[in-house]
């Protein structure tokens, strides 16, 4: 575990280059320094530059809060801004955010923070939220846990073991790739949830992707789903957003959205 808010910058490198599973002489090699500077600066014998920091933090895919951290442990002002995602400043961004949303429509389409925390979602998403307990509705709206939780989606979800997998899956990629502790707590509880247990994905839609079966008010709706996020944004808050968007993956699906909702 990286704890940025109380190791040295030497530590924090570290801790990220063996989450990356890099050697001293790989990352040095990909930030054109020596080895020998890259130890020093990892046992503080060294100090970096504002900019080999920024070098070294890019070449180890580094979240950009995280960069911010390396920053301030090396004495620097921090270089990415953080705003709230109704700021103001981010007006253009939730403009597209909400483009991206509505021309989604009829599918279903919604935007999440880092920890899965939903931010905005389509008219198409609200059918789905029926029956589901009062509790999980009440922000901050946590989807992986709206989706799997026995008071949630998970009754409708007709292959909820596959399901399940998959997104526990992405959980645990996601925490190996961040660090993050919330990631790793959500993890683990969704993992305790009720689900009947699944062996390995099946060759449906030629085994190159996990579909999400639902049984909505006695229509079998079968989605699969792609993440778009913002290219090379430079404000944290849109680094961390995530639209996930939901395809049919049948006709009879794309059939009975474009016809009923």
């Amino acid at each position: 575990m990286i704890e940025a808010a109380t190791a040295s910058l030497g530590d924090q490198l570290r801790g990220w280059r063996q989450l990356r599973r890099m050697s001293q002489l790989d990352l040095a090699l990909d930030a054109e320094i020596s080895s020998r500077h890259l130890s020093f600066v990892e046992t503080g014998r060294s100090q970096p530059s504002r900019d080999m920091i920024l070098r070294l933090a890019e070449r180890l895919e580094i979240p950009l809060r995280h960069r911010n951290a390396l920053l301030l442990a090396a004495g620097f002002a921090p270089a990415f801004r953080e705003r709230a995602f109704d700021d103001p400043e981010l007006q253009q961004a939730r403009a597209a955010v909400d483009q991206i949303l509505r021309g989604h429509e009829p599918f279903p389409a919604l935007a999440v923070d880092r920890h899965w925390t939903m931010l905005a979602h389509n008219d198409a998403v609200t059918p789905l939220l029926a029956g589901i307990a009062p509790k999980l509705l009440q922000p901050p709206v946590n989807v992986i846990r709206l989706s799997l939780h026995p008071e949630g989606l998970a009754p409708a979800i007709v292959n909820l073991g596959e399901w399940k997998a998959h997104l526990l899956e992405r959980l645990r990629g996601q925490f190996a790739a961040s660090a993050d502790p919330v990631l790793g707590a959500l993890a683990r509880e969704v993992e305790a949830y009720p689900a009947p247990h699944f062996g390995g994905h099946t060759e449906r839609h030629g085994g190159v992707l996990v579909p999400m079966v639902l049984d909505v008010g006695g229509d079998r709706l079968s989605f699969f789903s792609t993440t778009t996020v913002f290219g090379t944004p430079v404000d944290i808050t849109l680094s961390e957003i995530a639209v996930e968007a939901f395809f049919p993956a049948d006709a009879a699906t794309a059939k009975a959205l474009r016809g009923s909702w």
